[in-house]
């Protein structure tokens, strides 16, 4: 599953060297050009395979649309809102981050921040600095028996609450996806938002910047508030409304703020920047040489492995990408391509309802991977410029194929303890079953017609549709397919009918469809030095 033509890769942030050394040292061509302009971005990235940036470059449909060869972004960091993912996924180019490299470089900005508003210690600093002593100007507040909102209990979230547990702070917090058993291990106990705001003496975000989370501490949220309420952001611009925010700490309702992250960055409305209880960071969260070196670091050992097939970490678009690296599911993401593409070859059609159904325990949840494998492999050659693992759902829904997965924990016999595999196309009489023996996927059934041998799918298949009153033309058309292992026509005087004559390898069967007077028979599969004629 190696991705052989990332051969080429643009690094345009700034990064720690450790990344370049670590890509080059696998084999990979290194272009280090840092601050590009747009322009720039766009002639460059044009013969680039790999894409490395952080936070500076943005990875716009523009600029995917200009890389013809991309096929992989790496973010050296946590967040991915400075790539455009979906026009991405569209395009087939995996999407993929460091979640873990900067988390504690983030997480210990945020304690620093909590700590800088209770006491003011910027601002009695910047008092020092003028020359003056206002001691009882910057009376401050302990943190100990004080109450911490945390929204957001990720890896930076749990580790702004453990640490911020040793000052005496009591956490709570909110995340849909953490369960309150998992935070509760970590001593944070989970409440609904309603009961957060009023409860909280100081609030963190500390989650992505999607829909749901822009401006989720506004006018009305903030009117639900503690007064006085202290507010720290070093997650992502936008998730704290600023003018809101501005208001807020205008009116008093909000006591103080602590921004490393802003909507516009720089930024040019210096209201908020400038205001006496505000304390202000230009982006610093991942900016310690620990937090850059791991980053860097890490996004190049991923593209290295993704490079050479060893694996596949931080994605963010193609998780079922990510499964065929895996050596367990590699032969199930082969069978579910082959089965899709047979199923295409036959049906002669792509749209309509595709059905998965996995049959045994072993796939009990393969259907996330297997669905977008058997789209590609039934999408394979029609008008996308390519299919993979990463678009192909997308490229099914905009051609009008329409996907479901279930699955059964009860498989029939023999393939019970290893599983099986059906694929359906709604609307005809075509159905595809096949399981996975050792390493090499099989086909076990095709429109109702059971193989008395399974048929091996690797390299080319023949699949033959032929009368059951006419059983001895499959041989003979065998017989005109074979040609000699170098290349070579058939050697005179060999007979047609036999593929060992001539070096191949027979591996036929037939299955038989009682009382319809049709049988499907499959063809044999060539050796390595072996070529097919017809």
């Amino acid at each position: 599953m190696a991705l052989a033509k990332l051969q080429k890769v643009l690094i345009s942030d700034s990064l720690d060297p450790c990344c370049r050394d670590i890509l080059q040292a696998g084999g990979i061509q290194v272009l280090e050009k840092p601050g590009l302009s747009k322009e720039e971005l766009l002639v460059e990235i044009a013969d680039c395979d790999g894409l490395i940036v952080r936070s500076a470059t943005k990875v716009t449909a523009e600029v995917l649309e200009a890389a013809e060869r991309l096929q992989v972004v790496g973010r050296a960091g946590t967040g991915v809102d400075n790539v455009d993912v979906e026009a991405a996924t569209r395009k087939g180019v995996l999407v993929m981050n460091t979640p873990a490299g900067n988390s504690l470089s983030a997480a210990e900005l945020t304690c620093g921040m909590i700590l800088c508003l209770a006491r003011q210690i910027p601002q009695a600093a910047a008092s020092m600095k003028e020359g003056k002593w206002d001691r009882k100007k910057y009376m401050g507040m302990e943190l100990n028996g004080k109450t911490l909102g945390v929204l957001g209990l990720g890896r930076i979230g749990r580790e702004v609450a453990t640490r911020m547990q040793a000052f005496g702070m009591k956490t709570i917090g909110y995340d849909p996806i953490i369960t309150p058993e998992t935070s509760a291990a970590f001593g944070v106990e989970q409440l609904p938002l309603e009961q957060i705001w009023p409860r909280c003496d100081f609030i963190t975000v500390h989650t992505p910047l999607l829909p749901s989370t822009t401006g989720l501490l506004n006018d009305s949220t903030f009117a639900k508030c503690r007064r006085g309420v202290q507010v720290v952001n070093c997650a992502r611009g936008g998730i704290v409304d600023e003018g809101a925010l501005l208001r807020a700490l205008q009116s008093g309702q909000c006591g103080g703020a602590a921004l490393d992250v802003f909507t516009q960055e720089p930024p040019k409305e210096r209201e908020l920047v400038n205001h006496p209880n505000v304390i202000c960071c230009p982006h610093l969260g991942a900016s310690t040489r620990e937090a850059q070196s791991r980053c860097g670091k890490e996004i190049a050992m991923q593209m290295v492995d993704m490079a050479t097939g060893r694996g596949l970490a931080g994605v963010v678009n193609g998780q079922a990408l990510s499964k065929a690296f895996a050596p367990q599911t590699k032969p199930w993401i082969a069978l579910a391509k082959a089965l899709g593409s047979v199923l295409r070859a036959a049906a002669k059609q792509a749209q309509g309802s595709l059905q998965l159904c996995t049959l045994g325990a072993p796939l009990k949840d393969a259907g996330s991977f297997l669905a977008p494998a058997v789209v590609s492999g039934m999408l394979a050659g029609g008008r996308q410029k390519e299919v993979t693992l990463v678009n192909a759902l997308l490229l099914a829904q905009e051609a009008g194929l329409k996907v479901t997965a279930s699955h059964s924990d009860v498989a029939p016999e023999p393939h019970g303890s290893s599983g099986l595999l059906q694929v359906s196309l709604q609307g005809t009489p075509l159905r595809t079953l096949g399981t996975v023996q050792g390493s090499t996927p099989l086909l076990l059934e095709l429109g109702g017609a059971t193989f008395k041998q399974p048929a091996p799918l690797a390299g080319h298949v023949l699949v033959y549709r032929a009368k059951a009153s006419e059983p001895s033309t499959l041989p003979t058309l065998a017989g005109e397919l074979l040609v000699s292992p170098r290349g070579r026509e058939r050697p005179e005087g060999v007979p047609k009918t036999s593929p060992e004559s001539t070096g191949g390898r027979w591996q036929g069967g037939d299955a038989r469809r009682g009382g319809k007077g049709v049988a499907w028979a499959w063809g044999w599969g060539l050796g390595a030095e072996g070529r097919r004629k017809g």
